[in-house]
């Protein structure tokens, strides 16, 4: 199984610590974040992993090839921050070489979490879904909206106010982790180019019939490293036992 690690951003919201270097190789507790993520995934028997990088990606590059992880990596550079949707696109050859492509994992490299890989792949499978988003009920300025049978049927805005993409009863207003499972049949589908968010592309496609479902992870532990204070928060939670990394 394949995997797309997201580490192109620009970090502001981890500033100091991005001033010289990308998140992606922020550390907490001596290990950076890119080494994280892939340990994770290597756990679940991935092997093949593509890695996109803008900002300072040099350095993600010189990381990578100085770091053996046993996997096959690659590294998709962005010249310009082509947003979550663009760089998968960018990244489709990856996914596609294979006679009968699989589904594939793609992961936020700022998001530490314990959520089972391998459920939210069978879940995936099972369904025969287009897409599956790890989602939980907690707080968040970007909350998606799932029918009852956690089918994506819209998102919240800032401002609590709900926008249907396709109708539903009383749907569930859930955030989304920055973990998905994706099937390549996606790729012919998605008309957007350039920069876009791929939460914009799901949300055209669920309006569409398209299967976009979430898995609901509230029994796992997660935190998005968005600030330096969420760095030392889950430096604790790792020294406590609290968090698995």
């Amino acid at each position: 199984m394949r995997a797309m690690i997201l580490a192109a951003g620009l970090g502001t919201r981890l500033r100091p610590l991005t001033d010289s270097r990308p998140k992606a190789l922020v550390e907490i507790n001596g290990r950076t974040l890119l080494e994280i993520t892939l340990t994770r995934l290597r756990s679940f028997g991935i092997r093949e992993v593509i890695v996109n990088a803008h900002h300072f990606a040099d350095l993600i590059v010189e990381y990578l090839r100085s770091h053996d992880f046993g996997m096959k990596i690659e590294v998709s550079r962005e010249e310009d921050l082509l947003d979550t949707g663009g760089g998968l696109k960018k990244a489709a050859h990856f996914f596609l070489e294979d006679e009968s492509p699989e589904p594939f994992v793609v992961h936020n490299v700022d998001v530490i979490s314990s959520i089972d890989m391998k459920q939210i792949v069978a879940l995936h499978r099972e369904g025969r879904s287009l897409a599956t988003l790890a989602v939980q009920s907690r707080e968040s300025s970007r909350r998606l909206l799932f029918d009852d049978q956690l089918r994506l049927c819209g998102r919240s805005t800032a401002e609590d106010k709900l926008e249907l993409v396709r109708p539903a009863q009383q749907p569930q207003s859930l955030a989304f982790c920055g973990i998905h499972v994706i099937s390549p049949e996606i790729f012919p589908l998605m008309t957007e180019d350039g920069v876009f968010s791929i939460i914009d592309c799901y949300l055209r496609l669920a309006a569409q019939g398209e299967r976009i479902v979430g898995f609901r992870s509230d029994a796992y532990y997660w935190r998005d490293v968005g600030k330096p204070d969420s760095v030392r928060q889950v430096a604790e939670d790792l020294i406590r036992g609290t968090a698995i990394a």
